[in-house]
């Protein structure tokens, strides 16, 4: 066991993972439930996984805009992982994914007792609430809030948010991004919350409260250098940062193309 001792990192806390627990096998990625040196409990995301630290980063980014605009998420902290975790796991692939990700990776903390969102089960939600993660999930390109994997649980009788690293897929390829910012995200029309988003221009006002240019680039040194690698002419780990911030102020002044096309997806609905 290591020591009960935390480092905030930029904005993040730093923890070091103890115990390898149990791995999640719904997820395509393998996520794990591990403990850290704080004694608590966390969903750990392999940054050896299939998508790369590209995945973390959006995990990062998109989780933490979503926190700055009042929705619940758990809290992110960046976990290091060491080439003994896990060494007696017998699983030949979970050895593989531990050994690809020793360094830096991103957890969320474990909400113990959470359900998943399930309207086939007559959960609800409140349309303010729907309005703006509707909103959000528009604004950072998720497409994994949908009723078969709506990423959203149900803990002490609220809604938490939770795995963004689907999220901001232009980041896969940059040669797109000025498409990418202006996109009206037609994929919102298989939202899980979408039922109940009856107020999205409500939620289209309220964002702009909430996010701006310093906000996104202080978001964006919560992200590890390492991660920022070089890609199509941006060089520096400096220099992806400003751009994805130009990326999100592109998107957010643009954003009556994703409200719009979300209103008119709902109409199809009720």
């Amino acid at each position: 066991m290591g020591s009960v001792e935390t480092v905030v990192t930029a904005g993040l806390r730093m923890v070091r993972a103890t115990r390898y627990v149990m791995p999640f096998r719904e997820g395509g990625s393998m996520p794990a439930l591990i403990e850290a040196d704080d004694l608590g409990l966390y969903v750990l995301k392999f940054r050896g996984a299939g998508q790369g630290p590209l995945a973390l980063v959006a995990e990062v980014i998109a989780g933490e805009i979503g926190r700055a605009l009042g929705l619940r998420l758990p809290e992110i902290v960046l976990v290091e992982v060491d080439a003994a975790l896990g060494r007696n796991e017998p699983d030949a692939e979970i050895r593989g994914l531990l050994r690809a990700s020793v360094g830096l990776n991103v957890a969320l903390d474990f909400l113990p007792g959470s359900m998943m969102f399930d309207p086939a089960a007559g959960d609800k939600a409140e349309a303010k609430l729907a309005s703006k993660a509707v909103w959000f999930d528009a604004f950072v390109t998720n497409v994994d809030r949908t009723a078969r994997n709506p990423n959203l649980l149900n803990w002490h009788r609220e809604l938490y948010f939770i795995d963004h690293g689907a999220s901001l897929y232009f980041h896969h390829n940059w040669q797109n991004v000025a498409v990418a910012a202006e996109s009206a995200f037609p994929a919102v029309k298989d939202h899980v919350l979408l039922p109940w988003a009856s107020e999205m221009e409500w939620a289209a006002e309220d964002s702009l409260r909430w996010l701006n240019k310093q906000v996104f680039a202080d978001i964006l040194e919560f992200v590890p250098d390492a991660w920022l690698v070089p890609v199509d002419g941006i060089g520096t780990a400096a220099a992806k940062r400003t751009a994805y911030v130009e990326y999100l102020m592109r998107r957010l002044a643009g954003q009556e193309r994703f409200v719009e096309e979300a209103m008119r997806a709902r109409t199809e609905l009720v």
